[in-house]
Order: C-alpha cells, then structure tokens, then sequence
C-alpha cells in the first residue's frame, strides 16, 4: 500500500512519550509514518490512525482541522494495557486545494486498509469526513450500517448544501445506496426539528435520545455492535468533559460513558472503521478534550485485542439457540447467546433472492432485553425495523 501520496508524516520528535525507558508507553508501541523512516511496513498491522486535517466545511468549528497532533501528544503518552498492539500511526491526510480533494484521499486511503483488514482510528476534522469514509465502503461494494454518536442528526436543511451539520442527507440520498442502516445514539431533542425525527422513524433508523440511553448504557453495547462504521461527535460529551468544540453544551455524555461506548466498539467483532471528530484546541482548556479522545481510543484498542471472534453461523457448538412462538405471528423469531460472552443475536426472516445481498444485516445483534420482549408475546422493535428493510 502506497499511501505516501496522501500523507504527511508524524512528527515524532514533538512526542515526548517515555521519561523511563523501563516504563514502556504507548507510543514506543506504535509503527509511525516519520520523515525520515516513510511509511512502515503494513504487514501484520491491526489498527492503523490518521489524522485529517479538514475543516473547511465545519460549522462554528474552524478550528478543528487541527485536532489530531493534538490527540497524538497525549495518546502516545498513555500506558499500554494487557495487549500486544499491532498499531500504525500512518500520519496526516494532506489538505488538498479544495475539501472535495481531501475527501478523495481519505476514501482512497480507508479503501485500502479495508481491503487490507486494517481498521483505521481517524481523527479529525469536522465529522462530514464520515462521507468520504462512506465512500470508501462504497468503493468496495460494501453495504454497511452506520452509528453516530451525536447530538443531532446533521441532515441539514436544503439537499444542497454539504457541510458538518448536513452530510448524513448526502448518504441518504445517494444513489447507488449502500447504507442499510442509521443508529443515532445520544440525540438532544432540543437540537433536532420533529420533522427529522418523524423522517428518522419513517427510513425504519434507530435513534435513541440522550437520556433514555442513558438510564441503561448496557443497551447501547447490541446498537454499536451492529455497526461497521461509527462515527463520533464530540459535541455529544458534556462541555465540562469535552470543551474543546464550538459547538459544545453543557448536556451530553459524561466522559467515562463515552469510553465505555468507545469499548463496546472495540469489541465489536463487526466494527472495521471508526472515526472522532470536531475537537478544536483553540477551545480545549489545558487539552482536556484530546486528552479526552485519547483515552477513548485507548479504550478502543483494549476492546479491539479482547475481541471474542465470534458470528453465530460460523461456530454453531458455542451458541444456544432459542426459538420463541408468538401468537399472531405465522413465523418464530429465533434468538442466539454465545456461551462465551452471553451476548444475544436475534435471525430476521429475509426472502431467499436477498440473503447474499444482506448476508451480513439479517443477523441483528440485540440484548437478553429483546428476547424477554418476545417471550411476552410480542416482536421485538429491533427486530421490526431490520424486517421493514429486508422486505
């Protein structure tokens, strides 16, 4: 892979990351893209960050652009865990002359270390980078389902205009479309019009309100779960946890709450690209909020080396299955738990001519939650939502 075209190095020298050289930190862990080393050789690499420095097309954000050398300094300073990290720092994504040049090059460059099965940490930049990102699924023919962490929707007002609050209306509304599925979690009903809401429900997405994730944020684990891209808003953490954002609010996640999501990505064994966007250092007080995104995808890589590997068709021995009858329901609904991570999965009915077209999105995650739902006789929403789709 090639990616020298697109990328600026890091610069390591600014990174000070091991006062003793007994005590081993992340960073010294990390293969970095250096000006003096090029790219590092990519073989046997996991994950793979890169940072995007494009903010032209944020909103009451310009700022943010320059985010990444910023999470870089506290991220390369943090103690491994219990993992042996496989882990490049590929750099930064040059800024083209215009925004749509920098987009090509981050889809370019994701494609490739999707192919590779590399998962890329992106950090940007403001969150419509999420498209060009999109597009590099699309690239491969891949249809895939998205979780955004954010307190809006960013479908924006007109079809028009393209821009860090309206990039989610572009997804939608191209064609071919390879967007199966949208998950909102954490969305803050005083920012988001009731038409939007009403348009979310009636595309059959998920989006879940700031407070209702938050009386059970066990829940949230089966909506991450389902995702193959996830991206994160840091507008949807607290101010007095993240401010480092010109859109921050005094309501949102808690600091540790947005970890814990971050961890549910890791192990995700579906999960293959994730992405943080809009912090600004020109408003993070004593870098509190790259601090912030640091530990989140320190967070990440834990649970990316504590993945379980595990799909219900494939190793049948280490799954129960159960299969429930509902009444007024000509068709069971069947769950499966893995006997290794008790975590639920639940198998949609999906015509014949469509399974290898959806082959990967009529197996829902879900939680032991849906399955009592259905053994009191009635159908699980996330179970009807991903039906409607099939259909």
């Amino acid at each position: 892979m090639d990616f020298s075209v697109y990328l600026e190095p890091v610069k390591v020298l600014d990174l000070i990351y091991s006062d003793n050289p007994s005590r081993e930190r992340l960073g010294s862990m990390i293969k970095s893209h250096t000006l003096e080393e090029g790219i590092p050789d990519m073989d046997n690499i996991d994950i793979a960050i890169m940072g995007v420095n494009e903010d032209r097309n944020a909103l009451n954000n310009k700022g943010c652009g320059q985010a990444a050398d910023q999470v870089r300094k506290k991220l390369y300073n943090l103690f491994p865990g219990e993992f042996t990290a496989r882990i490049a720092d590929l750099g930064n994504i040059k800024r083209g002359h215009q925004p749509e040049d920098t987009y090509f090059a981050v889809a370019s460059a994701i494609a490739e270390l999707l192919k590779a099965k590399i998962v890329p940490v992106i950090i940007g930049g403001s969150q419509e980078v999420t498209y060009a990102i999109y597009q590099a699924y699309e690239s491969l023919g891949q249809i895939i389902n998205i979780v955004s962490i954010d307190p809006e929707f960013d479908i924006g007002e007109s079809e028009e205009e393209f821009n860090s609050k309206s990039y989610l209306s572009k997804i939608i509304l191209h064609q071919p479309n390879f967007l199966f599925n949208y998950t909102n979690i954490g969305y803050q009903t005083y920012f988001v019009d009731q038409d939007a809401i009403r348009l979310m429900k009636n595309l059959f997405f998920d989006v879940y309100r700031l407070g209702e994730v938050r009386v059970n944020m066990q829940e949230v684990e089966p909506l991450v779960r389902n995702a193959d891209l996830l991206t994160f808003d840091m507008a949807a953490i607290r101010s007095s946890d993240a401010p480092g954002n010109g859109n921050a609010s005094p309501n949102g996640f808690y600091g540790e709450e947005a970890c814990q999501i971050i961890r549910y990505a890791g192990l995700s064994d579906k999960l293959t690209s994730i992405g943080f966007y809009e912090m600004n250092p020109l408003f993070d007080e004593k870098g509190q909020t790259a601090l912030l995104i640091a530990q989140m995808i320190w967070y990440f890589i834990d649970g990316y080396y504590k993945r379980q590997r595990e799909y219900p068709y494939m190793e049948k021995d280490r799954f129960l299955k159960y299969i429930v009858k509902i009444e007024r329901h000509k068709e069971d609904v069947i769950f499966y738990k893995s006997t290794r991570s008790d975590r639920w999965w639940m198998e949609v009915n999906c015509p014949v001519d469509r399974r290898i077209k959806y082959e990967r999105h009529y197996l829902v995650p879900c939680s032991y939650k849906d399955y009592q739902v259905a053994c009191e006789n009635d159908i699980p929403d996330r179970w009807w939502q991903a039906y409607q789709k099939l259909m």
